[in-house]
């Protein structure tokens, strides 16, 4: 590479001196070999002599040859140095297309389904705008602070590069400035300098204005101030006018008034020395200097600018990152798919999009009324939540006497993972967690500064109990909201995907499966302790240890009866429930187990939204989406999801008819009764609790016409937990969320109609069905003949199920026989 730039140096060289040689009628060879004397000392100590003994009348001659030989190679010089800036010998040069086509990195955003911008993912902080969105102020305070003369140069102010050329160039001092346009501003906004050493200034200025007069000749004089205003850096990490606007004074860049917009352009001199939110009263000062300077060009009237030079300095700062704004749980999840989905999706140019710099919008199904709504309700109730919780183990710690549970938490934590891969110890690890430090811990009344060691702020965030919620239209499968976590800065870990017990949710899908075999919503289950001998002797128990009476669907799933829930799985069969659950929506692999019934699966609160989804919309299986349109920077739409996606049958429709009607059940007389009197709610609702083993999880999953809700409360580890059933259930800490969102969603004027909406009612025939009481204190007397057949019945089923059992070891007797044979053989 080196030697091919060598010998284009060299035929540039002799490209010019040998035509010169040529016109002052020199042999090629002769010329250099007059050269050779100039090269000898003796020569050099002659002409020293001469010099010291100078006489004008003498010598004026000889200082006229001298001064047209030195311009002529100084312009020689120039235009070699010229050449090889311009031929890219001094760095790259870009071309006329690839300026054509310029594009800044710009940040991809995430908007709602109503337009509202839900976050950005970025590498540099900056959204482009067009010029006609920027504030006229910002235009005119930007011409006249940088480059008065702006509109009447073609990228270099002649009259502001002789300052340039002594001050920045001879004299190497970087910080004089005043002579670049705002076109070779941009140029070096766009291609940033690069280090030549001795030559750094020369080489960069001259690509500056190389560049600047190539972007002169393609753009106007309007598009070259919007593609400057959306590439200036403001500060950090932060690019542009229109995000600068945002962040200073929580409008966009239209909106902009003089005295803001003077203060915006004023920090391009130094963005931290006239930061207004660091330095104040710098910044109110170099304000004042751009007004003045708007005054002197004719942009501004003398008597307006002093009165806005009176104005104190007022800002709305607002800054946002990953973990702020709206729905970060919901962008991160986002963020994960779109990587690799923008990986497989080539550009105009052949090349993947890249989510940080191409400036994408993505379009979602999120609404950002009811997801506002959500998070004010995990908010709110997770807070109060919380102080019972810590009331509740005042003084100690949940998880006991367990030494390992400490020591579990570290091993998952991220900086003991990076100290391990650095090659530490446990003991040096384990050292450096021990170190006291002062730190900002997260608190539900704001964060707080203390000292302490990460062995103790890992005990105190273990003792957080945390939350998920999600919210589906169960007729379009539209994601409506979506809270991963109590806050996103401190705990990542999104519960809307992670995976726990279900507990009592799971019943409706027992239920459902019931349904499809043919059980009868009327049929009757004694409240009893029965022992399944074909399972191990597995007899489940009811959580309040109440037995008793007897309890038809409605009733059986309005009290979350153990016991009649394990008699309908019985009655469905273990492959059954698995079956439909699946087709409900479920994707996880579940234990097809007879506890199943009383929900041992672990299932991710998506997947359960998902299932009850399909239940809400009369059997039919429709996919959630929350991704409807994605578009790159120029519009060209690169995804858009169909609405009317085609659905799969999975339950009959008057099966999940009737579901919807036995989980009202739930609600109108079961665990979930106080949605009506603690929250006031009027419309239909239908749906399940659900506590886990221990009350380790809580969970309230409800229908509404037209929306599914899902609310799961829990803390990092099931060892963490309530010890009561009383505080610990779902109707305890779940289900308030979900009152309380559901509340804010009914009370809003957005959505009017929702407060009082009701459900399809329920077919004649189907009425018929399911209309019997819920529970009944004893069975009605039996006849003689009655009871006769019991006992009959009851003796045959014994008799057949010894045949069974014998059957059966006759059978394996004789495998091991025949095994036996075979070793002999």
């Amino acid at each position: 590479m080196k030697r091919a730039l060598l010998k284009i140096i060299r035929l540039i060289v002799i490209g010019i001196l040998e035509p010169l040689a040529r016109f002052m009628k020199v042999e090629w060879t002769t010329f250099f070999r007059s050269q050779k004397p100039k090269l000898t000392l003796a020569y050099w100590k002659q002409k020293w002599a001469r010099l010291r003994t100078f006489n004008w009348q003498r010598d004026r001659r000889s200082v006229a040859r001298i001064a047209y030989r030195s311009g002529l190679y100084l312009v020689l010089l120039f235009t070699f140095f010229y050449l090889l800036v311009y031929m890219g010998a001094m760095g790259a040069m870009p071309s006329r297309n690839e300026l054509k086509s310029v594009q800044n990195n710009t940040a991809s955003e995430v908007y709602a389904a109503g337009g509202e911008l839900l976050g950005r993912y970025y590498i540099q902080d900056r959204t482009n705008v067009k010029y006609a969105d920027i504030a006229p102020a910002a235009i005119h305070a930007l011409v006249a602070t940088e480059d008065a003369r702006f509109y009447e140069h073609a990228g270099v102010d002649v009259r502001s590069l002789g300052r340039v050329i002594v001050k920045s160039i001879l004299m190497q001092d970087q910080s004089a400035g005043g002579g670049s346009t705002l076109s070779q501003q941009l140029a070096k906004n766009l291609y940033p300098r690069q280090n030549f050493w001795f030559w750094d200034m020369p080489v960069n200025k001259l690509r500056e204005i190389i560049i600047a007069r190539k972007l002169e000749g393609i753009y106007s004089k309007e598009e070259l101030l919007e593609l400057y205003l959306n590439t200036v850096p403001m500060g950090g990490n932060l690019y542009g006018i229109e995000r600068a606007s945002s962040r200073f004074f929580n409008k966009s860049a239209a909106d902009l008034k003089i005295e803001e917009a003077a203060v915006l352009i004023g920090m391009l001199k130094a963005t931290t020395t006239y930061n207004p939110r660091l330095n104040p009263e710098k910044s109110k000062t170099r304000r004042n200097v751009v007004l003045n300077q708007m005054v002197k060009y004719g942009y501004l009237e003398a008597g307006k600018a002093e009165a806005l030079k009176k104005k104190p300095l007022k800002l709305d700062y607002t800054v946002t990152n990953h973990n702020d704004g709206m729905a970060p749980y919901f962008r991160e999840q986002l963020r994960l798919e779109l990587v690799e989905w923008v990986a497989s999706k080539k550009n105009k140019n052949g090349e993947p999009y890249n989510l940080y710099t191409d400036g994408l919008k993505i379009y979602t199904t999120i609404d950002a009324g009811m997801q506002a709504h959500a998070e004010k309700a995990v908010r709110n109730k997770m807070a109060a939540l919380q102080r019972t919780f810590d009331a509740h183990w005042k003084g100690r710690n949940p998880w006991g006497r367990d030494a390992g549970f400490l020591q579990e938490a570290l091993r998952r934590t991220d900086r003991y993972k990076k100290a391990k891969a650095d090659g530490k110890t446990d003991a040096q690890i384990m050292e450096a967690f021990r170190k006291e430090r002062p730190m900002n811990v997260f608190s539900w009344q704001g964060s707080k500064q203390r000292t302490m060691s990460p062995m103790d702020s890992l005990a105190y965030y273990q003792k957080f109990l945390n939350a998920g919620l999600l919210s589906m239209d169960p007729y379009t499968g539209e994601i409506k909201a979506w809270v991963g976590g109590i806050n996103h800065h401190v705990f990542k870990y999104d519960h809307v995907r992670s995976k726990r017990q279900v507990g009592s949710t799971f019943k409706p899908i027992v239920y459902a499966a019931a349904l499809e075999r043919g059980v009868a919503p009327c049929t009757w289950f004694p409240n009893e302790r029965v022992v399944y001998p074909e399972y191990d002797d597995w007899a489940p128990r009811n959580a309040n240890e109440q037995y008793g009476g007897e309890y038809t669907m409605r009733g059986g799933l309005a009290h979350s009866v153990n016991t009649v829930s394990a008699q309908v799985m019985m009655k469905a069969g273990v492959n059954k429930v698995v079956d439909v659950a699946h087709r409900l929506g479920i994707e996880s692999d579940i234990p097809k187990v007879p506890s199943l019934a009383l929900g041992v699966a672990d299932l991710s609160l998506y997947e359960m939204v998902n299932a009850y989804a399909t239940i809400a919309n009369q059997g039919y299986k429709i996919e959630p989406i929350y991704i409807s349109k994605i578009e790159d920077r120029s519009g060209k739409v690169l995804l858009k999801n169909d609405l009317d996606r085609p659905v799969r049958k999975a339950i009959s429709e008057s099966n999940a008819a009737i579901m919807l009607y036995l989980m009202q059940g739930v609600v109108e007389e079961g665990s979930a009764a106080k949605l009506r009197s603690q929250f006031g709610l009027q419309m239909d609702i239908a749906g399940k609790t659900g506590t886990t083993q221990d009350n380790a999880d809580g969970w309230f999953i409800g229908i509404t016409p037209n929306l599914v809700t899902g609310v799961w409360v829990g803390a990092e580890s099931p060892k963490v937990r309530f010890r009561t059933l009383a505080l610990g259930q779902g109707s305890g800490t779940a289900l308030p969320i979900w009152g309380d969102f559901t509340k804010r969603v009914a009370l809003d004027p957005a959505y009017v109609g929702y407060y009082k909406s009701q459900f399809t009612q329920l077919a004649p025939y189907l009425q018929n069905l399911v209309d019997c009481p819920s529970f009944r204190e004893e069975p009605p007397h039996k006849t003689f003949f009655d009871r006769l057949f019991d006992n009959v019945g009851g003796k045959v089923k014994d008799t057949f199920k010894d045949w069974k059992e014998e059957r059966k070891k006759r059978r394996e007797e004789r495998k091991r026989e025949r095994k036996e044979k075979r070793g002999q053989d």
